[in-house]
């Protein structure tokens, strides 16, 4: 049976998150809002919880996850990036992105696309999501909380609850979240390639639709 924190959007209790992040470390699955919608989130290095998500989701082998990043100061530690697309994530950073990029030997393979290697890199626009992530001092993996056969991610705490309270170990109730997942930009290519169209603004990238 899932726990239930009701944490402050904008000024979250820091008990609380410390509560959350020890779930975390200990192997726990959590939902908690970002500035999209709500995600799934487990620790960078627990199999298990990622096997859970990927059965809540129903994803196949090739899905790419997400690293959720407190800042781009983890970046280079996590994916390889030139200063051209870096300039062009930092000045989109924090806010509704997800930036697929070639992972480094740091990510472990289980996270990565099976043949590309690459992985999904994000700093969220969201007190309570970088609370959590400077709490754990390292990124949070994660996946946006799309349920299997629908397009668009679940947003009401209480409806999570109702749905996956025996799935998980917490769910974060941070107030309203967006009805829209975050635009994915694809960084492999010669120019960016738009994967998902979400919220994100796509000026100032030099970007081919897929």
């Amino acid at each position: 049976m899932a726990q239930f924190f009701q944490i402050h959007p904008e000024n979250p209790q820091q008990r609380l998150v410390r509560q959350a992040v020890e779930i975390v470390r200990r192997g726990g699955l959590i939902v908690y809002p970002t500035d999209s919608a709500y995600a799934l989130g487990c620790h960078i290095g627990d199999k298990m919880a990622l096997d859970r998500i990927r059965s809540i989701r129903q994803l196949d082998k090739d899905h790419n996850f997400t690293l959720m990043c407190r800042d781009l100061s983890e970046l280079a530690t996590y994916a390889r990036v030139d200063n051209q697309v870096f300039r062009m994530i930092k000045s989109h950073t924090p806010g509704p992105y997800t930036f697929i990029l070639p992972a480094t030997s740091e990510v472990p393979r289980r996270l990565m696309h099976p043949k590309r290697k690459t992985i999904g890199m994000r700093v969220p626009d969201n007190p309570i999501a970088l609370a959590l992530m400077q709490e754990l001092g390292e990124p949070l993996m994660s996946s946006t909380l799309i349920m299997p056969n629908e397009e668009l991610p679940l947003t009401d705490p209480y409806e999570i609850r109702d749905m996956l309270e025996h799935q998980l170990e917490l769910i974060i109730d941070g107030g309203y979240c967006a009805m829209e997942p975050t635009t994915v930009i694809d960084f492999t290519h010669d120019h960016p390639k738009v994967i998902r169209k979400g919220l994100g603004d796509l000026s100032g990238f030099d970007i081919e639709f897929d």
